[in-house]
């Protein structure tokens, strides 16, 4: 055909199919108000009840349903305002079941997508009279949409819809009807939708895995915060809770996972003749859309049944045969029989499903029935057994069974209560691992784990409170920044606090009853604080200054940390907000007041409660009278507040850790190094206060007390460790850390065994080694050289315990030379693991041979961009490869900008690392000139200028405390040391 006659024949074509579309409008149209309830062959009654199970009508495809080449084929947005512009839903309808079938494909179409189709059935009930109904629906299409009323009313019992259109904005499906729903009545909304799934671990996703060497695929979902909508239209709100009855079609052989158990499967046969498997699943209880959950796989599983609740962890077959999943099963009964007991409310559940997915973008998720994890957060192999894994285990499973309670059972009405779930879920945790492993103690844990870290970040001006007005969420952009560490980790600090002054008997009475009163159902915090009042008014033995909600109130409304100032002199007790910036601290006004709870210790003795209600207030009792008294406040830090003391108390404090350091419990004794440090560093009190608390260290045999020092004098960014004081503070540590040193080097050396399961000497025992080799600890140096060469003469048996593996690589390979070096290289190269990948890296950049730097640095064009990052960053951590990164970097700049796509990250990295040594201006001035030539991007030019500005500052601030002050108060206290 010539050009002219296909563009005829393409407009005739145009034209007859315009023709034919009308024609068939109108037919369905008037199909749809001739017939009734069984209009488009669907058998639906909204009257039924909304736990019957029903088996809904076949798909109409040939294959499977059919989906849009480019969805979403539905009308899309439409210019008239309307309902459809509020970004939250009406009150008109209410959901009360779906009938759900899914059918997603494990096989790809020609354009390498996965379709997905399916129909719903969702019974709802009208509160209020509309002419519109509103789901929400993201990237699906629509072949059908009715409304139907309940057989034997008056009037007609199908509802006329217009064709549904989407509105983009707020991702709704608009159903416009001829007629309005009357308010009180019943009604049955019937969709049948198409889409694909998605590869980007959100909503319904299909993931690809190896297993026994086999490529395999997989279908999963997750739907939390607002994926639901993406897989099934639906009111996907959290207070829109319903039942829901689930199908899932998929391939024979496979198997099929709801959150309730199965209770039919049949067979299906398309017009192509192709077998599917209908599996059906008993209908759920009352529940939030955010938490269905399906998953399609071929994957086997290990089972129990506790107290009626059959609990199978599911995983690759692989995985399963070598009893990877056995530690997951085994801790998953006892911790759910725990919860129960502690909370005094059953799990409503028969069975729960833990699926272990290969590929997950969250650590794990809480669906009612069907938790997903991640496979690495799940999984423990007994060869692991030198590790933090056990405990992390326990912690994220612990996590995820706490929300079957917080966040399943009850759950916040809007996302701005998050925390409701998420706080209590993340408190939950650490019960729960503490239960499983007593030698997880729960102040120390929860403090060492989470609080120190959220002390950290709470100091900065720019962060937000708790809670948050519900009218500042309000699109689904502003509901997924809300799962941030204010959410988990202050959340659960606050409910750790309350605890602890309720008394935790009164605490989960309270607890237990408001489980009770709003099961199924959905609470905002001030549902919590009346609840937990009632129970509180009930008794006389714990007395409030005020109410709950007032209390409570101070510290989720409050942004920031309070710093609690006692003046022994006077029994004087203030607040302030604590700043880590000196400056933020000059430039903002203070002016919220925290109701505190003062818990608090006189002389090793724990005194009863007080509350500091006014920004300041006079305690009698905290005065210092007779010699040697002293007091701690914020016993185990249960209080969210840093502590603060006049000089005499603090120097008392030292003076106690000199004499008895176990009189001050040990969570006290970890948060008084690290306040002490954290306010010299933010200006609060002088650096000679904070060193005079590490005097008594030699005497600590607390492995996390001496990890929290460590962190605070050599591993931060403020670190003590200059070319000046390097000498004197070598001196003043070797002292001290000798005697634990030696302490777990004789484990090392003789039954490391009996540390195989202790998380805080798997996790805080690198430090003290990497410390000890860092200062010339001849022992430790000695300890290294001979693990590694051990592990060389034999590189199939590494006996090198894995939480030490990064310092005695790191110290082997310092006291070689090449052929030490070039060992751990082949070892890298023949790596299997990340772990063991990322261990060797940091070993590699250990070298004091500067052309074997220079060769390393060299390397980073041949491996991944990830893993070069981390060769130049380990490398200018080196105090002798610094200077070669920076003069590598300066020369190779073209080619670093050419080679990798994220050079930027590298630039950020090492320029970063170099900046926290820099002592002069002239050093600063050189790398901004560096930046102005290698960087295109102005304003990333300019942000990374202005970052160099400020950290140098701080930095040669810093550098001349330390060797100023600390260098004079260093030169005082190491005249007596051998070192």
């Amino acid at each position: 055909l010539s050009r002219a006659s296909a563009a005829l024949l393409a407009i005739l074509l145009t034209a007859l199919l315009l023709a034919l579309t009308v024609l068939a409008a109108l037919y369905a149209r008037a199909r749809l108000e001739a017939t009734g309830p069984g209009s488009g062959g669907a058998e639906s009654s909204a009257a039924s009840s909304a736990t019957a199970v029903k088996e809904t009508p076949e798909l109409r495809s040939s294959h499977a349903p059919p989906a849009p080449t480019s969805p979403p084929a539905t009308n899309s947005s439409s210019s008239r305002p309307g309902i459809w512009d509020n970004p939250r839903l009406p009150s008109s309808l209410f959901p009360l079941n779906y009938q759900l079938e899914l059918w997603p494909l494990l096989e790809a179409d020609e354009q390498g997508r996965h379709p997905l189709s399916g129909r719903v059935n969702i019974s709802v009930r009208c509160a209020e009279e509309t002419d519109t109904v509103l789901l929400h629906s993201h990237e699906l299409s629509y072949s059908r949409a009715a409304v139907l009323a309940p057989p034997g009313e008056e009037g007609s019992s199908s509802v006329a819809v217009w064709d549904p259109w989407l509105a983009e904005e707020h991702q709704y499906v608009v159903l416009e009807l001829r007629e309005p729903l009357r308010a009180g009545r019943l009604y049955e909304l019937q969709l049948d939708f198409a889409g694909f799934l998605s590869d980007d671990l959100a909503g319904l996703f299909v993931s690809h895995y190896e297993d026994f060497g086999v490529n395999k695929t997989l279908i999963a979902s997750q739907l939390e915060p607002t994926f639901a909508r993406s897989v099934y239209p639906c009111f996907d709100e959290p207070a829109m809770k319903a039942t829901f009855s689930i199908r899932l079609v998929h391939p024979p052989g496979y198997i099929a996972l709801s959150n309730m158990p199965a209770i039919a499967a049949s067979e299906r046969e398309d017009t192509n003749g192709s077998k599917w498997t209908v599996t059906t699943f008993n209908t759920t209880l009352k529940m939030s859309t955010y938490i269905t959950a399906f998953v399609v796989c071929d994957f086997d599983y290990v089972s129990r049944t506790i107290r009626g609740n059959e609990i199978r962890i599911w995983a690759r077959k692989e995985v399963v045969k070598t009893g990877a999943v056995d530690f997951a099963l085994n801790i998953t009964g006892p911790i759910f029989e725990y919860l129960e007991e502690l909370l005094n409310v059953s799990y409503p559940l028969t069975k729960t499903d833990i699926v272990a997915l290969p590929s997950f973008g969250a650590g794990a998720m809480e669906n009612w029935g069907l938790m997903t994890f991640q496979e690495l957060s799940l999984v423990y192999n007994p060869s692991q057994k030198f590790s933090n894994t056990k405990a992390l285990i326990c912690l994220i499973i612990s996590h995820e069974l706490g929300h079957q309670w917080f966040g399943n059972l009850v759950t916040m009405k809007w996302w701005n209560d998050i925390w409701l779930n998420e706080g209590f879920a993340s408190y939950m945790e650490y019960l729960g691992a503490s239960y499983i492993d007593p030698r997880l103690k729960l102040n120390e844990l929860f403090l060492l784990y989470s609080l120190q870290a959220m002390f950290a970040r709470d100091g900065f001006i720019a962060h937000r409170p708790l809670s948050v007005k519900k009218e500042e969420i309000r699109l689904t952009t502003h509901i997924v920044p809300l799962f941030n560490m204010f959410t988990y980790i202050k959340g659960a600090s606050f409910v750790r606090m309350i605890s602890g002054f309720l008394t935790e008997k009164l605490f989960f009475k309270g607890l237990s009853s408001y489980l009770k009163k709003f099961s199924f159902s959905n609470v905002d915090q001030e549902d919590l604080w009346s609840h937990l009042q009632m129970v509180i008014d009930e008794q006389n033995e714990v007395q409030l200054p005020t109410s709950l909600k007032n209390i409570m109130d101070s510290w989720t409304w409050g942004k920031g940390i309070p710093i609690l100032t006692l003046n022994t002199s006077t029994g004087t007790l203030t607040e302030n907000q604590f700043y880590l910036l000196a400056g933020d601290k000059q430039n903002t006004t203070d002016n919220h007041t925290w109701i505190v709870p003062v818990s608090w210790i006189k002389n090793g003795y724990e005194q009863p409660l007080m509350w500091l209600d006014n920004r300041s207030k006079v305690f009698p009792e905290m005065q210092l009278s007779l010699e040697h008294e002293w007091i701690i406040l914020n016993v185990n830090v249960t209080g969210y507040y840093r502590a603060n003391y006049d000089q005499l108390n603090w120097d008392r404090l030292a003076l106690q850790l000199q004499k008895d350091p176990k009189a001050i419990p040990v969570a006290n004794r970890v948060q008084l190094i690290d306040d002490a440090f954290t306010m010299a560093i933010s200006g609060y009190i002088e650096i000679e206060t904070a060193l005079s608390i590490t005097k008594y260290l030699a005497k600590e045999e607390e492995i996390i007390v001496w990890y929290t020092a460590l962190k605070n004098m050599v591993n931060s960014g403020n670190s003590l460790v200059t070319h000046k004081s390097f000498p004197l503070l070598k001196k003043y540590i070797l002292k001290r850390i000798s005697p634990i040193y030696h302490y777990y080097e004789s484990i090392i050396q003789g039954n490391f065994d009996t540390t195989a399961d202790d998380f805080f000497v798997q996790t805080s025992l690198e430090t003290i080694i990497r410390t000890a080799c860092s200062f010339g600890l001849q022992d430790c140096l000695q300890l290294a050289n001979d693990l590694y060469q051990r592990w060389m003469k034999d590189p199939s048996k590494n006996k090198i315990p894995h939480s030490i593996r990064r310092p005695i690589y790191c110290y082997g390979i310092a006291m070689g030379n090449e052929k030490e070096w070039e060992f751990a290289w082949e070892m890298f190269k023949k790596a299997s693991s990340s772990n063991q990948k990322d261990e060797l890296i940091y070993g590699l950049s250990c070298t004091r041979e500067p052309w074997l730097l220079y060769r390393y640095l060299q390397i980073a064009f041949e491996v991944s961009d990830f893993v070069a990052v981390d060769i130049f960053s380990n490398v200018a951590r080196n105090e002798i490869g610094r200077l070669i990164a920076w003069e590598f970097i300066t020369a190779n700049w073209e080619q670093i900008n050419v080679h990798f796509e994220d050079h930027g990250f590298i630039y950020n990295s090492v320029l970063g690392i170099i900046t926290e040594r820099i002592s002069t201006d002239l050093q600063l001035q050189e790398m901004k000139m560096f930046v102005n030539i290698a960087l295109d991007d102005e304003e990333h030019k300019a942000l990374i200028t202005e970052q160099l500005e400020n950290a140098s500052n701080t930095s040669i601030q810093w550098r001349n405390k330390v060797d100023t002050n600390v260098y004079d108060w260093l030169q005082k206290n190491t005249v007596d040391s051998q070192f």
